[in-house]
């Protein structure tokens, strides 16, 4: 850790919405280095574990399960009908619709990258005692939680199979 006098440092380095945005290049760059070898970033994994747990979702549920901005998620899509990993199939209700498979190389990716993606995720959080760890993450999804209505692309869980988690506080408690 780097230690400054307290006159260079910028007031915004306290800010928690510049730790936040500092937290996800921070996490990105600790995926794509453990996950190298996959070639898949956060964003195509986190669209591959929708498709392969809704078979046939579009695109713009796709959106709003993994609350990514509509507007790019077809190039996100595209990548992943380019590797092999996703078939899409026009819709037959809205010809304008695709609805996303996963390929059997998409599922065995997904599998095959899981260890890589767990130890990534415990990377993220190794410099936290476990009861820091636990505190940290029931903060952060209230956080993400509360404040998701003020999201540019906000999270839809329901536009899946199953209903909206709750976040579980270190006690045991709802955050609601």
């Amino acid at each position: 850790m780097v230690e400054e006098a307290a006159e260079d440092q910028l007031a915004i380095f306290d800010l928690p919405g510049h730790l936040a945005r500092r937290l996800h290049q921070i996490a990105v760059s600790i995926f794509m280095e453990g996950a190298r070898e996959f070639g898949i970033t956060p964003v195509q994994y986190s669209a591959l574990s929708a498709i392969r747990h809704v078979p046939g979702i579009d695109q713009r549920r796709l959106s709003r399960m993994i609350a990514f901005d509509r507007s790019t998620i077809g190039d996100v899509v595209q990548r992943l009908v380019k590797k092999g990993l996703v078939a899409a199939e026009r819709g037959t209700a809205d010809r304008r619709t695709n609805r996303l498979f996963i390929t059997d190389e998409g599922s065995a990716a997904i599998d095959a990258m899981q260890p890589a993606v767990d130890r990534t995720n415990k990377d993220l959080l190794k410099p936290l005692s476990d009861g820091e760890q636990a505190i940290f993450m029931f903060l952060l999804q209230k956080l993400v939680h509360r404040n998701n209505d003020m999201s540019r692309a906000p999270l839809f869980p329901s536009e899946g199979r199953q209903g909206t988690a709750r976040a579980k506080g270190p006690a045991g408690d709802e955050s609601p």
